[in-house]
């Protein structure tokens, strides 16, 4: 199962602003995404410092989500609040 870990660095005095959105967002992600299992908004101990939590069925799920309308229309509304582009880990559960 791919496992993706987004890290996601906001800026200053922006956080509240891009919470909304990226819960928005995952709302949409755990209501529409089948071969989503977990989708998740983090936030760690760094200051203006976010993380998405995800894990896929397969490959072609990580597709799907990719391609789809919410994660397009809500991603650029982020863009809005973030600090550079994420940081993308990409796993693969054993």
């Amino acid at each position: 199962m791919p496992v993706i870990v987004a890290t996601i660095k906001v800026k200053s005095g922006q956080g509240s602003e891009f919470e909304a959105v990226a819960q928005e967002l995952a709302a949409a992600v755990n209501a529409n995404e089948e071969g989503c299992s977990m989708y998740q908004l983090c936030k760690g101990d760094e200051a203006d410092t976010y993380y998405f939590v995800e894990q896929y069925r397969d490959a072609d799920a990580v597709a799907a989500h990719r391609a789809s309308d919410h994660f397009k229309t809500l991603g650029r509304k982020m863009g809005a609040f973030m600090d550079g582009a994420p940081s993308i880990l990409r796993l693969q559960e054993v």
